[in-house]
């Protein structure tokens, strides 16, 4: 070899090396410089600064317990009892919880020692170990307390507003009212509101004691207390769940049974007409290219709120997905299939009902079961827009921000139907196509 081709090799690969050095050093500094980028973007710092991790834990904790309000009026001086502080959930005349007692002086054992005392003109006491005694008066529409200037962490005060949390409980003081919350585990009043006979008795007494309700078994009347329970909507609830499931079933059935006839519009192999061709794969384009949850605000605009609106999103969206997935499942159907059919005088609709028909069936199947599963979710949220469905509860309890145990009911609920959703397709997949998913 002469000494100009060592010289050019060597060139090469020295060049070779520099451009293998820069992409080495320059990819590590294109992703640094989109951290960065996303860093100031997205505003990571103030993020940082306007978390309130007290917030996040209450709202936790609100989503696997209750709390039970005891609540006085410091204009007319009546006490009322409630699970949640809802009307709903108020302890019936003459009932209150086995932890407050007195008259003349309401005592409020939270626990722990946590002691609150509800005494006359609007006085209230509060005992919080190592902590001193706080004592408080509302007068108008002003708060005074005995509270020094420096002031933990866990209490906040001004001339209009106390508020005190402690690990055993909340207690909240203005002048219109004074409220105490006591929590507890579980989903209180879940199966029976404090109104019903069958409130606090066990399965066994409901299945072998006698009547609890003169005029109904025990059986049917818990089932009917239950169904018609005003805390927990279980009766609301059931509509909703139908409501979310119809809504993905009708736009998803409905998308499938337009978009196979277009389907063979936008195929080469049955539609030679180069512009009937491209105005239906447009049109595909065009109501696939929106989202469904864009649709869902145009056609609320158009057609008011409701599920049958939802329904409508899905099926404009879903047939612009399925026709192109069903106009490319036509393009690779075996000729020969059809050939076969065509020989025996079969006619041309003929030829595609028993030729073109049953060799995509399984696709068509499997992607409208699937889709079927995956719109149920998105139901959902459309619902939360159209004003149906489960997602419409689940947005009422989220922007109340109140009753969280009800956010993760609904939440436990929308999960389980996922699930569901997802085995029957699968199982419905596997009986009509012939096989079952591993």
């Amino acid at each position: 070899m002469t000494t100009i081709d060592l010289d050019a090799t060597k060139f090469e690969a020295e060049k070779l090396f520099q451009r293998k050095r820069l992409i080495g050093f320059g990819i590590p500094s294109i992703i640094a410089v989109y951290f960065v980028y996303i860093f100031f973007a997205f505003d990571l710092p103030g993020l940082a600064g306007r978390a309130n991790m007290e917030n996040a834990v209450t709202l936790a904790s609100d989503s696997w317990s209750h709390k039970v309000h005891v609540t006085r009026d410091n204009r007319s001086g009546e006490i009322t009892y409630a699970v949640e502080g809802e009307r709903k959930g108020r302890y019936p005349e003459g009932q209150r919880p086995d932890w407050v007692s007195g008259d003349d002086a309401i005592i409020i054992e939270l626990g722990r020692a946590h002691i609150v005392r509800y005494l006359p003109d609007n006085r209230t006491e509060i005992e919080i170990p190592g902590f001193p005694l706080i004592k408080a008066q509302a007068e108008g529409r002003t708060v005074t307390t005995n509270l020094p200037d420096d002031l933990p962490d866990w209490i906040s005060a001004s001339d209009r507003r106390v508020g005190i949390t402690t690990p055993e409980g909340r207690i909240t003081l203005t002048g219109a009212r004074t409220e105490v919350f006591n929590y507890f585990p579980g989903w209180e009043l879940f199966w029976f509101t404090l109104d019903s006979p069958y409130h606090g008795h066990s399965l066994g007494t409901l299945l072998f004691a006698d009547r609890l309700d003169p005029a109904r078994s025990n059986i049917s009347g818990a089932i009917s207390d239950w169904w018609n329970n005003a805390m927990w909507r279980h009766k609301d609830v059931a509509w909703a769940i139908g409501e979310t499931i119809l809504m993905a079933f009708l736009g998803t059935m409905g998308a499938a049974i337009i978009a196979l006839p277009l389907g063979f519009l936008a195929a080469k192999r049955f539609s030679p007409f180069m512009l009937v061709r491209a105005a239906t794969r447009r049109l595909f384009d065009f109501v696939r290219g929106v989202d469904a949850l864009i649709w869902t605000v145009v056609l609320a605009r158009a057609f008011g709120p409701g599920p049958l609106t939802g329904a409508l999103a899905i099926l404009i969206t879903d047939t612009g997905t399925f026709g192109k997935i069903f106009s490319e499942a036509l393009e690779n159907v075996d000729q020969k299939q059809i050939e076969g059919v065509a020989s025996t005088g079969a006619k041309p609709l003929q030829r595609y009902r028993f030729g073109v028909i049953p060799q995509i069936v399984p696709v068509l199947l499997a992607q409208i079961l699937y889709f079927l599963e995956s719109n149920t979710r998105s139901a959902t949220i459309i619902g939360a827009i159209t004003g149906g469905g489960i997602g419409l509860m689940l947005t009422q309890a989220i922007q109340t921000q109140k009753d969280w145990e009800e956010v993760a009911y609904y939440i436990v609920l929308i999960i389980a139907m996922v699930m569901f959703m997802d085995w029957f397709s699968g199982w419905l997949r596997g009986k009509l196509i012939g096989r079952k998913d591993a």
